[in-house]
């Protein structure tokens, strides 16, 4: 280790849709977190991983904060609850095209009590046409709290994306990187692979199944010609199936085809991917399946 070398970790937190798997994506180049305009997309804790050499950052991208219904939404909150105590900096991102309400507000008290660093990140600011409309929003949350750092960002075109990681840089504590240099996650390409399938399905299905899907792979083989990945995909009722299907297999198919692609783009060869639709009544408050999902109790 030199003198100069500093490395941390820094939690995006934030409210659902605020754009967290947005920005991690955005910040190490690699799309392993799954992007929705639907709440609750992040279940699990994922780790993205910038390393520079005088610098290694590990962004850990959080479950939306909401307040817990199912076993699920517990198992979620706990996650956002853990990273708060164990990382270096807090990154709260806000989405500053929407008005103040309830969420954000319980967003806020959790940040509250830490003794950390902490960072409000105002995300979506290319949306905004009059940039001054961040003013009120900035004293509004400087008389709530003092934070760290305040950093107008847009996620979605990198703006500020430079800024924000020379800053927290300057926050984190010396010492050796602590994964090697052309790691960028955490994660195994089986479970981005079965994160991506999830994606798709969010995309594609609108409004129809927005919290009751759940993909997880259950084989990933390496062959000579190709890689052969089948992934389950659990919905909680029957009535959901056709849904995920669709009339002829004709969504499935359309699901596989668009997954398929991202993860050939990761993997950088063939893919052969299968689709299988398994019917797994409240898997939301089974902790057996929410095991199988990865989506750790705390």
């Amino acid at each position: 280790m030199t003198q100069s070398h500093k490395t941390g970790y820094a939690a995006l937190i934030g409210r659902p849709n605020a754009g967290k798997s947005t920005l991690l994506n955005k910040l190490i180049g690699e799309h392993v977190a799954a992007v929705s305009s639907k709440p609750q997309t992040t279940r699990t804790r994922i780790q993205g991983i910038i390393t520079r050499p005088d610098a290694q950052i590990i962004f850990v991208d959080t479950p939306g904060i909401h307040k817990p219904g199912y076993a699920l939404n517990r198992r979620m909150m706990g996650l956002v609850a853990e990273a708060l105590e164990q990382v270096d900096v807090i990154l709260l991102m806000r989405d500053a095209t929407t008005n103040s309400g309830a969420g954000e507000r319980f967003a806020l008290e959790l940040i509250k009590n830490s003794s950390k660093p902490v960072f409000l990140l105002l995300n979506k600011v290319d949306l905004l046409k009059d940039k001054s409309a961040l003013l009120p929003l900035i004293e509004q949350y400087s008389q709530e709290f003092q934070f760290a750092e305040i950093i107008p960002i847009s996620a979605r075109n990198g703006s500020g994306i430079q800024r924000l990681i020379e800053t927290v840089i300057n926050y984190l504590p010396e010492g050796d990187p602590l994964f090697a240099p052309d790691t960028f996650t955490d994660q195994f390409e089986r479970n981005i692979a079965a994160e991506m399938v999830r994606e798709k399905i969010l995309h594609l299905t609108g409004e129809e199944l927005p919290y009751t899907t759940a993909v997880r792979t259950e084989l990933w083989q390496e062959n000579t010609e190709a890689t052969e990945i089948h992934c389950v995909i659990y919905v909680e009722r029957e009535s959901q199936k056709p849904i995920i299907i669709g009339r002829r297999g004709q969504m499935l198919k359309e699901i596989g085809t668009r997954a398929r692609h991202d993860i050939e783009k990761m993997l950088g060869r063939h893919v052969r991917l299968n689709l299988f639709v398994r019917v797994q009544k409240e898997w939301r408050d089974d902790p057996h399946t929410l095991d199988e999902l990865g989506i750790e109790a705390r």
